[in-house]
């Protein structure tokens, strides 16, 4: 007679599913900014589980064999790609300071000139399109900025709206002003918003004027190195506060300082 038969032993496949599970999901997780390094730890646990998931398969404890060896592998993998994310993550931080920096240095040197401050020849005068430092310049002259950009802002002259006119009030005058961007820099100039503004003698804003007529037609597109545009631009003016008008305007927003130009209408 056979003797009986030993208790069955359930297979021990816990850690090799176990291995599988975190293997992938550390993957997943490894390929995000954010969750990578959750990624990198449940990938060395799932190198850990599957390891021992592999040893107890060879030893007959286990019966999934395959599933740890799968585990083992994509947690291994997804220690490299966590990795390799870290990297990116450090390489693009030190990139945006650097692009950072340079923007605000960039701001910095795109303020107006002061043409006192630079050497001129004995007996030599500052140039006449320039204004002094602090000081405005005048209508009819240019206001140059350090790379080369120069805005120039005509004086004002009187214009009548006509009857469909926005931003004119009645028993006001209107004044005409054409300005022209000259782009003397290396670099494209973005003049789509490049908007002035006018306050009358009182030191009150004033309001731009636009009709059919195109009493203000404003600056568009963008001015490529060396070249030019023009536009122009239309305000009511209440009366009697015309003899000392201010005018300010930057050739592109956030990339230049306001340039101020004085003088009245006759």
């Amino acid at each position: 007679m056979a003797p009986p038969a030993g208790p069955f032993m359930q297979p021990r496949n816990g850690l090799g599913t176990a291995a599988l599970v975190t293997g992938i999901i550390g993957l997943v997780l490894a390929i995000t900014i954010v969750l990578f390094w959750v990624g990198a730890i449940l990938g060395v646990l799932g190198l850990v589980f599957g390891f021992i998931g592999m040893g107890r398969a060879r030893r007959g404890e286990a019966t999934n064999k395959g599933a740890a060896l799968a585990g083992a592998i994509t947690g291994g993998i997804a220690v490299v790609v966590a990795i390799a994310v870290l990297a990116f993550t450090v390489w693009f931080v030190n990139e945006a300071g650097e692009e950072l920096d340079k923007a605000i240095k960039d701001a910095s040197s795109s303020a107006p000139k002061d043409p006192t401050e630079e050497a001129t020849d004995a007996g030599e005068e500052a140039p006449a399109d320039s204004a002094d430092s602090g000081d405005p310049a005048a209508f009819g002259d240019a206001w140059e900025y350090e790379d080369g950009v120069a805005v120039t802002v005509s004086a004002p002259k009187a214009y009548t709206p006509d009857q469909y006119a926005a931003g004119h009030e009645k028993g006001n005058k209107a004044y005409q002003f054409t300005i022209t961007i000259e782009n003397g820099s290396k670099e494209k100039l973005d003049i789509s918003g490049a908007f002035p503004s006018l306050r009358d003698g009182k030191g009150s804003d004033t309001e731009m004027i636009f009709d059919g007529s195109n009493g203000t037609k404003p600056f568009e597109g963008t001015v490529l190195p060396g070249k030019k545009a023009t536009a122009k631009y239309a305000f009511s003016v209440p009366v009697g506060a015309e003899k000392e008008l201010q005018l300010e305007m930057s050739p592109e927003i956030l990339e230049y300082d306001d340039a101020i130009w004085t003088g009245s209408a006759k």
